[in-house]
């Protein structure tokens, strides 16, 4: 096991989690920055010619899991592996963001849902080989089609 470290905090314009949209059709359409730690600033050499990333972040203000939740966008449970719930054995939480911009340590993006402070646990770029045909939405894809 390792006990993971930020490389960094979320700067966003969102205090509390009631405040960060959710459910069917939720957009994300709010800007934020990755602040990154001054010691690892230069891992994000040449991070200006993606235009999106994966951010790996700690649900730092979560404790505690159920293994059947009922999210926002169901009136049913379904298994905790399926949602998005911040309640997890191991609070580890995943975003894909644009990168609008960068400043030294500064990633200015668009689609944060973290809260203001997050710890910022890793950041990839977006690759995917996966063609959009080829993705299945699971009882995600059930629920929208049933609040149509």
């Amino acid at each position: 096991m390792f006990t993971p470290q930020p490389i960094g905090f979320v700067s966003s314009p969102f205090k509390d989690t009631k405040s960060i949209p959710k459910g069917i059709g939720a957009q994300h359409p709010e800007e934020g920055e990755l602040r990154i730690l001054p010691e690892f600033e230069a891992g994000l050499t040449d991070i200006e010619g993606y235009s999106h990333l994966i951010v790996l972040w700690a649900f730092d203000r979560s404790d505690g899991f159920d293994l059947m939740v009922t999210p926002p966008t169901d009136s049913r449970a379904h298994g905790l592996f399926t949602t998005r719930s911040p309640r997890r054995p191991n609070p580890i939480a995943l975003t894909v963001v644009e990168l609008l911009g960068r400043d030294g340590g500064s990633l200015r993006v668009r689609g944060i849902d973290m809260l203001d402070g997050t710890p910022i646990l890793d950041i990839k770029p977006y690759l995917s080989n996966v063609p959009a045909e080829k993705l299945r939405r699971g009882w995600l894809g059930e629920a929208e089609a049933r609040k149509g």
